[in-house]
């Protein structure tokens, strides 16, 4: 790039000049005070790189550059740009903003909320919307039109999207068109270079036979960027692809660890861990890598300006509210680990990935993926922490240790929370043996050379359908760049934070008002005051939590959709729901932890009851059903947080 084009360049949140970072999902540059934000959301929402001092593909950077210098920004700041924005108090950021909270709130209302995005017109049924938007990508990617297919997957179109009438996905369509750049696109927001067309002909297959060989060639190294940018990590070189040589396993110049009883145990492990858990555990270690090799490029591009400081240090992988908060807090602990021990990890992900690419895979998950990373980390947690206490960390960025969160972070965060519910059961019934999950991963199991490399790009698994292929057809909990749809649901302003007011002692009169009092496990009741540690069957207790999932989020539709009047109906399903899963627990448990989440439980559910009655009662005003909203998204995030807390200690105790 020529001095003089980079003369001209600003920064798209605030518009400094010469910005020196690009954020690659989102297709544009930004300055150093803005990536020290940028860094700290995530990459589910930026995906941040030097434009000098990190390794690019060189399609990859010129995608960026193209997207930039075609307005990518305003897609991001589409309401800015209207004349009324300004009267409205709306602006961005400028250069003399100060980094907390001027550019911060900027920043994250951008691309976290997507507060300034076009939005679609309410329509009945956003799935409708979704299929309309994901076949205009279809046709766009053949053209060279970036910025089209870009605001066409920040409004929702799905990149793996499988056109039923053409009988492929929109990657099918770029590489046939030899459209490098609109497939580096879709590979950032997870298109799958693996996905086969109703013919079993994959995007690569397609860019062969239609002679782009170059585009090949890319996509084949795209379908192994996990693997690659680990093996890159540990020893500076890459495979060679064009020859057939598809992974290097490094190897430790000290194998003490590798010895160790305690080693061999997590290795065991990890084989034992299911194709999709292993993608998981997988990715987790690519964003870990991501996060050091940033930081590495951060402290050695700063020179030791202002900008390095506690608050611009990123000591731990951010939330993603797309994941289960257990999920969030084993992905914390990777930070925690030595170099030796990071990189062993990373050797034995490398070693078991070409294991299961060469079909020799295991189905027999005894452990959790997050056990995985407790067991790892064991050492640390027997040095710090009593045996009573609990087997994870709470998850530290839940909090934001600069600022308290902003009015619309608030609800946001609740309804993103809500929204992961049902992937955060799935992940719950992999803890038992008898809830495994049969799921299609990246390494299939299929004949040795057939299975799938792992096609984590950038963004990691999205959702793919084949729907010609229904038997192998996959749940992935990936991450979805676009917003959270409201639907014309105004849930700006700040939540109204309930405080848990209970102590440990189950609250047996709110149990009765929405259902019968808790019986012991085997049917006999205690005596007054005495203590019962009996727990129920950790199915029984998983069982019930999907039916509380269930009906939150239909609560939660409702909401989205301001269909009020569906909130005291949902309610009574959801208190019907927790009342269920109550009786499965003895009147008096003897565990602390169980005592406290029944507690929590019940007296959410009958405080979600009594705000949903509000709405039905009366015809509230506009601002006061936005506040009962609220209160019902709070209670409802409640009810799912101690479900899970009962599912977690049960397995627990029964797994002992």
């Amino acid at each position: 790039m020529s001095k003089r084009v980079r003369s001209r360049e600003v920064c798209a949140d605030c518009s400094a000049p010469e910005p020196r970072w690009a954020s690659v999902n989102r297709g544009v540059l930004i300055c150093d005070e803005c990536c020290s934000i940028h860094r700290g959301l995530g990459r589910h929402s930026s995906q941040v790189r030097h434009l000098t001092h990190s390794p690019w593909p060189p399609s990859q950077l010129q995608m960026v550059q193209t997207l930039y210098g075609n307005g990518a920004n305003s897609i991001w700041e589409h309401s800015l740009l209207d004349p009324s924005s300004s009267v409205s108090g709306k602006r961005k950021a400028n250069p003399q903003d100060r980094v907390h909270p001027n550019k911060t709130e900027f920043i994250k209302a951008k691309y976290q909320m997507l507060a300034y995005v076009h939005r679609m017109p309410c329509r009945e049924d956003d799935s409708v919307t979704a299929k309309d938007l994901s076949k205009q990508l279809h046709s766009s990617v053949r053209t060279g039109n970036l910025e089209t297919c870009l605001r066409l997957l920040s409004l929702g179109a799905q990149a793996n999207f499988f056109h039923p009438e053409k009988g492929n996905t929109p990657l099918h369509i770029a590489a046939k068109a030899g459209q490098m750049l609109q497939a580096e696109l879709l590979a950032v927001y997870g298109a799958d270079p693996g996905a086969l067309d109703s013919s079993g002909k994959t995007p690569i297959d397609y860019a062969r036979q239609a002679g782009h060989q170059e585009l090949a060639e890319r996509l084949v190294e795209i379908q192994y960027e996990l693997t690659d940018r680990l093996t890159f990590y540990l020893c500076g070189r890459r495979p060679d692809h064009r020859n057939g040589q598809h992974f290097i396993i490094p190897q430790m110049a000290d194998s003490s660890l590798d010895l160790s009883e305690f080693a061999k145990a997590a290795k065991k492990k990890l084989q034992s861990l299911s194709n999709h858990q292993f993608e998981e555990l997988a990715m987790d270690v690519y964003d870990e890598v991501d996060r050091r090799e940033t930081d590495a490029v951060w402290l050695a591009t700063q020179n030791h300006s202002t900008l390095v400081t506690d608050t611009t240090v990123v000591p731990f992988l951010p939330v993603n509210p797309e994941y289960s908060s257990t999920r969030n807090q084993g992905r914390q602990k990777l930070a925690r680990f030595s170099a030796h021990e990071f990189a062993t990890l990373v050797i034995d992900i490398l070693t078991d990935a070409k294991r299961r690419q060469w079909g020799n895979s295991c189905d027999s998950p005894k452990e959790n993926v997050e056990l995985i990373l407790q067991g790892i980390d064991s050492r640390h947690n027997s040095e710090s922490q009593d045996n009573d206490q609990p087997d994870y960390d709470s998850v530290a960025s839940d909090e934001d240790p600069v600022q308290e969160a902003t009015c619309g972070d608030s609800c946001n965060d609740g309804r993103t929370k809500l929204n992961s519910l049902q992937t955060e059961n799935t992940s719950l019934r992999w803890q038992t043996p008898s809830g495994q999950q049969h799921l299609q991963g990246p390494f299939g199991r299929h004949p040795p050379r057939g299975g799938r490399a792992m096609s984590m790009y950038e963004t990691g698994s999205t959702p793919r359908q084949y729907p010609h292929r229904a038997e192998t057809a996959r749940h992935e909990d990936g991450v979805i760049l676009q917003p959270f749809p409201t639907n014309g649901c105004s849930l700006e302003g700040r939540s109204t934070m309930l405080e848990n007011d209970c102590d440990t002692t189950p609250n047996h009169s709110e149990l009765e008002e929405t259902g019968s009092p808790l019986p012991s496990s085997d049917g006999v009741e205690p005596e007054e005051g005495e203590e019962d540690a009996t727990l129920p069957c950790t199915e029984d207790v998983i069982c019930k939590t999907e039916q509380i999932t269930k009906n939150i989020q239909e609560l939660l539709r409702a909401a989205q959709e301001t269909k009020h009047e569906s909130f005291l109906p949902c309610s009574e399903k959801i208190c019907m729901a927790v009342t269920e899963m109550a009786a499965l627990f003895p009147k008096r448990p003897s565990s602390e932890t169980v005592r406290g989440s029944l507690c929590l439980l019940t007296s959410s559910a009958s405080r979600l009851h009594g705000e949903c009655q509000k709405a039905a009662d009366h015809n509230p005003c506009p601002s006061d059903i936005q506040l009962v909203t609220q209160q019902v998204i709070q209670c409802a995030y409640d009810i799912a947080k101690a479900a899970k807390q009962l599912v977690t200690v049960t397995t627990k105790e029964n797994n002992n």
